[in-house]
């Protein structure tokens, strides 16, 4: 149960700029603050991205015993992706809030059923990276780790959190 909990939360986290960056087009402000909501509504994605991480210390405990063959950085892979979303937020017609419940819900479905992994671009201001990790059993595992992975050799990835079969975050620092 908690992992689809945490997994809705992921999925949600990672396409709710859709809905950041239609607030902002359409000027629908917070009433009592006006046009400074620009500012809440970057901090709210933020501060969801934070939390996420922050909540993944209940997800089980796991690890990569086989040997490493080799690392991708994911990062630039998926931001296009992104910029997409931004693009379809920007098309859909003024005050047309079922296009745009039916756009969110469409991207959120694919996210969700995807399994394969969960990129959002906020992990990067947090400073998150997005790796591919190919082990001996020629798996192609998606990592979400703070550190620096480079070289296969001598790595150790034995403090994961299991998202699901193919998506990990990494506990370890640096």
């Amino acid at each position: 149960m908690i992992k689809l909990l945490y997994r809705i939360m992921l999925t949600t986290n990672s396409i709710i700029l859709l809905l950041m960056v239609y607030f902002v087009k359409e000027k629908i402000w917070i009433n009592s603050i006006g046009s400074v909501g620009v500012f809440v509504y970057a901090l709210i994605p933020i501060g969801l991205a934070f939390i996420c991480i922050k909540l993944s210390h209940f997800l089980s405990d796991d690890c990569i015993d086989a040997k490493i063959l080799g690392i991708e950085l994911a990062n630039d892979a998926y931001l296009p992706s992104y910029l997409g979303y931004f693009f379809v937020a920007l098309s859909i017609p003024a005050k047309d809030n079922l296009t745009l419940i039916f756009v969110f819900s469409i991207l959120f479905l694919f996210v969700f059923c995807s399994q394969a992994l969960y990129y959002n671009p906020l992990f990067l201001i947090l400073r998150y990276k997005f790796y591919y990790v190919t082990n001996s059993k020629n798996m192609k595992i998606f990592i979400i780790s703070k550190r620096e992975l480079r070289i296969c050799d001598n790595i150790s990835l034995s403090k994961l959190k299991r998202i699901n079969d193919y998506t990990f975050i990494d506990m370890e620092e640096h």
